[in-house]
């Protein structure tokens, strides 16, 4: 017997769900109580963005997977063995994989979510895990005086310990060699949008060619512009949750996109209709807004300049870089995490601090004038 994970499209309740998660058996027979789980768990909006719906099929059909091929029965709560089933697969993605503890750790909690779905629907006797006392961070609050919690939390044990690695990312002599590696415009316009904004990955491929204005003829003297990711204009633009933001761009940095879309973008604007977004791939279609195709590009430039780097790099690149300009310069009283926190589209500052303890432990004073060397390298090209 055969599992086979997959996406389809469904209409629940009157409303379209595209790219829904769905796990078959033999290719023919639905797995019922998986499906029945992703309706139940994705549909209630435990998790906001559709985008990241697959990684829950992912999750649940590697599991499926692993007891497929050792013959066993994930109903099987009872097995008498020292390790559970969901252990057995903690130890199997760490060890036998070599996944990393977050990637892990993601995949166990949709599994986890499910068995506790499975436990209340009576498919099983009881749940394949217990639960302990960890030490955990919370994000800090004007009650935290009178949590009595004291750090403390019950979480499932068969959970990996998280260790939180800093972010990654780029010094300025590796930005120098990654952009000198994209001869390609498209490329180049691609990397630098990524560098100037700290834009996600799908809001990168969605970015819509609407936004694009020649600044010398907008009346504005201002030397930072604003611009309004607003999913629901009609543009095509896609943000996390969602949400709508605004972020700034420099003035040069927009006559920079304005000169390739009235010189440049037309090369590939030509090839298919009219589209939206600003960045065409060679067939002259914008990219999928997971923007998978889009991460390959810069990989693949990183590779000829001899850096690994991949798309959400260069968010980290832009917002470490940008951090360290303003702590070192701030303008006009602005809170730099505060501004970063926005630009980047973070539900909660807890997820840009992690910026502020990167450039705490940075020792590189090369990542001073960030901005004003990106100018100089556009000059000079």
């Amino acid at each position: 017997m055969e599992i086979v994970w997959g996406t389809k499209d469904l209409l629940i309740a009157g409303q379209p769900y595209q790219g829904f998660p769905i796990l078959l058996w033999d290719s023919m027979e639905s797995c019922s109580q998986a499906n029945q789980f992703f309706r139940y768990y994705l549909l209630r909006g435990e998790i906001g963005s559709k985008q990241s719906w697959p990684s829950t099929g992912r999750a649940l059909y590697d599991y499926f997977s692993f007891l497929q091929a050792h013959e066993l029965d994930w109903r099987n709560v009872d097995r008498g063995e020292a390790k559970s089933l969901v252990a057995a697969y903690r130890d199997y993605c760490l060890v036998t994989c070599e996944l990393g503890r977050n990637t892990t750790r993601q995949r166990l909690t949709y599994i986890c979510k499910f068995y506790e779905f499975a436990l209340q629907k009576g498919w099983v006797t009881r749940l394949p895990f217990g639960h302990e006392e960890r030490t955990v961070k919370r994000e800090t609050s004007f009650l935290e005086h009178i949590d009595s919690s004291g750090g403390k939390a019950l979480v499932n044990d068969v959970m990996p310990r998280c260790y939180k690695s800093l972010p990654k990312f780029l010094s300025m002599a590796q930005t120098k060699s990654l952009l000198k590696a994209a001869d390609n415009p498209h490329h180049r316009i691609m990397i630098q949008l990524a560098l100037r904004t700290g834009l996600r990955r799908n809001e990168l491929a969605t970015f819509p060619l609407a936004y694009v204005f020649d600044p010398d003829k907008a009346g504005r003297n201002e030397r930072n512009l604003r611009v309004l990711l607003d999913p629901y204009d009609g543009s095509g633009m896609e943000t996390k949750g969602s949400k709508e933001r605004q972020i700034w761009v420099s003035r040069k940095f927009m006559s920079e996109l304005y000169r390739y879309v009235s010189k440049v973008r037309g090369e590939r604007a030509s090839l298919g209709k009219n589209q939206k977004a600003l960045l065409l791939n060679h067939l002259g279609k914008p990219y999928g807004s997971a923007g998978k195709s889009l991460n390959r590009i810069i990989s693949k430039i990183g590779k000829l300049a001899g850096i690994e780097v991949h798309t959400h790099m260069l968010r980290h690149t832009y917002a470490t870089h940008t951090l360290v300009n303003l702590q070192r310069d701030p303008q006009n009283g602005l809170d730099p995490l505060v501004f970063l926190q926005r630009q980047l589209g973070h539900g909660s500052i807890q997820t840009t601090i992690v910026y502020l303890h990167l450039i705490n432990e940075m020792a590189d004073k090369a990542v001073f004038a960030y901005d004003d060397e990106l100018n100089q390298m556009a000059e000079a090209a």
